[in-house]
């Protein structure tokens, strides 16, 4: 931090949060706006102080990582994972695999990120069902979870950081899912009861993805890294040159509304 620190007004904080974020925030006597790059606000939102406003990166990252996501049940789903070990042992390993085509998409926590996956599930011939807090039209309240989980051959997993979803995805939740169906998270890995998920996984009932885990990151011998079923990416979903691109652009929006007295963009009015 910069001798000046107190007189700062707008902090955006870099994209791998700093290590005391409460004594940073404290510092800054003057602070008016953090505009994280993130949209996840969870390190910064219990520490605010007050009279400042909290914005988050809302629709930067929807690209990557709805990308990621694609991407990611593909290649559980067609075992490329497996195909690329057989490769590096130069065995030709012929045999059926799965597929997304007829497939029942899950996308639960459905936001802008959500909307971004299903346009790009668009052409796989899926049905997508959305879930999110509040029931609106064309989307399910998360009351209605139970049910829903029987019938996904893929739950995608959007969801913030919240109280409410903290390891939401228990081992009642994953006994709900069908056999054979796939978990991709590409939301918080707090989101994820991890010891249940691994028990899962060795049973052979479920697969997953997961661009994010709990503890992250993941440390060298943990269990979940030899777990079978399971491809684990080091949370790169949104780390693109689109995310950075559309992140610039949004820094620099913000930047114009506020040095202009306009209202803010993405504004964090609750827990999210």
């Amino acid at each position: 931090m910069p001798d000046g620190v107190g007189e700062v007004e707008v902090w955006m904080p870099p994209l791998v949060t700093v290590p005391d974020v409460p004594g940073t925030l404290a510092r800054m006597s003057s602070l008016r706006l953090v505009q994280t790059v993130t949209a996840g606000v969870e390190p910064y939102r219990p520490h605010m102080p007050a009279g400042a406003t909290l914005c988050n990166a809302r629709g930067v990252h929807d690209a990557g990582t709805a990308e990621w996501a694609v991407g990611a049940m593909v290649a559980v789903l067609r075992e490329f994972p497996g195909f690329v070990d057989a490769q590096r042992r130069g065995e030709w390993t012929y045999h059926h695999t799965g597929v997304l085509a007829d497939s029942t998409v899950l996308i639960v926590g459905y936001g802008s990120i959500g909307a971004a996956l299903e346009r790009r599930l668009a052409g796989f011939e899926v049905e997508v069902v959305r879930v999110a807090r509040s029931a609106r039209d064309g989307v399910h309240g998360m009351d209605e979870l139970p049910v829903l989980l029987a019938e996904a051959d893929v739950v995608v997993l959007l969801v913030p950081a919240t109280p409410a979803t903290a390891e939401m995805v228990d081992a009642a939740f994953l006994a709900r899912m069908k056999d054979g169906a796939v978990l991709v998270n590409a939301a918080r890995g707090g989101v994820v009861d991890t010891d249940a998920l691994i028990a899962e996984l060795k049973t052979g009932r479920l697969r997953a993805a997961l661009d994010v885990t709990a503890p992250e990151p993941l440390p060298e011998g943990h269990p979940l890294w030899s777990a079978p079923g399971v491809l684990i990416t080091p949370h790169i979903a949104g780390s693109t040159p689109a995310s950075e691109r559309r992140t610039l652009r949004l820094l620099r929006a913000q930047l114009e509304r506020y040095l202009a007295g306009e209202p803010l963009i993405n504004v964090i009015t609750d827990s999210y």
